[in-house]
């Protein structure tokens, strides 16, 4: 692994890059990546101390956390980076990328490996979580804002909380989508037409069975008897005859 390669992997998938000089002082994930190699090494030569020291300025120069035992390989790239934590048991294939605000953590409750171990060419996107000693495949690629809880094929993209695969990308560049990209906002609004839907039949059964209950027209519609209009007819004569 060298500083050549890292620099060769930010022209590769960073448009933004524009020169040499550029990258060397204004690309955190580069520094960052630095930093972690000489942490590393002491932490594998078992120095106390000295390799979380070197972490810990890592984190307040860049605002990326690598711990000094998690394994990364070559061509890694972090994009922007702010966020980014990568957990003691990590490990990290060849030319894997990662967005700012990814997490590879744990979950609090396993003991020994419980990171997960990230294939070659991986790509995790902005805000993703994958927690536990879970499996990413190679050429793999993680939504933005996925909680990863289980293990990912290789050449599958997963997406979602928790996260699941609706894509597989054959290596002849053709894809084959097995779910359906996941649309809150449609959801709702299918459960909403599903409801007035409802609500207009029990409606219309309420409507029908009121008009069935009053049985035929209102009393508005029907025409006035006779026999009340010569009732009326007389009362109102009774009554000019007496005033007369």
């Amino acid at each position: 692994m060298s500083i050549a390669e890292d620099v060769q992997a930010i022209f590769e998938r960073d448009p933004a890059a524009t020169n040499l000089l550029e990258v060397l002082l204004t690309y955190p994930g580069l520094h960052a990546l630095l930093f972690h190699r000489l942490a590393h090494r002491l932490h594998r030569r078992g120095v106390p101390l000295l390799p979380r020291l070197t972490s810990h300025l890592n984190r307040w120069l860049t605002g990326i956390e690598i711990h000094p035992g998690a394994t990364i390989g070559r061509g890694f790239f972090i994009d922007h980076g702010m966020g980014v934590v990568i957990g003691e048991t990590s490990e990290i294939g060849d030319n894997v990328t990662l967005y700012q605000g990814v997490t590879l953590g744990g979950t609090g409750k396993e003991k020994g490996k419980r990171h997960p171990t990230l294939g070659n060419d991986v790509m995790v996107g902005v805000g993703a979580k994958i927690l536990g000693a879970v499996n990413v495949g190679d050429h793999a690629r993680i939504g933005a804002g996925a909680v990863v809880l289980s293990d990912v094929p290789s050449h599958a993209t997963a997406v979602g909380v928790p996260a699941k695969v609706v894509v597989f990308r054959e290596p002849d560049g053709s894809s084959r989508r097995v779910e359906h990209l996941p649309d809150p906002e449609l959801d709702m609004i299918s459960a909403l037409n599903r409801k007035i839907d409802e609500l207009t039949d029990r409606l219309n059964v309420l409507e029908s069975s009121l008009r069935d209950d009053v049985g035929g027209p209102r009393d508005d519609d029907r025409p006035i008897r006779r026999g009340r209009s010569r009732t009326a007819a007389t009362g109102r004569g009774q009554i000019l005859g007496e005033g007369a």
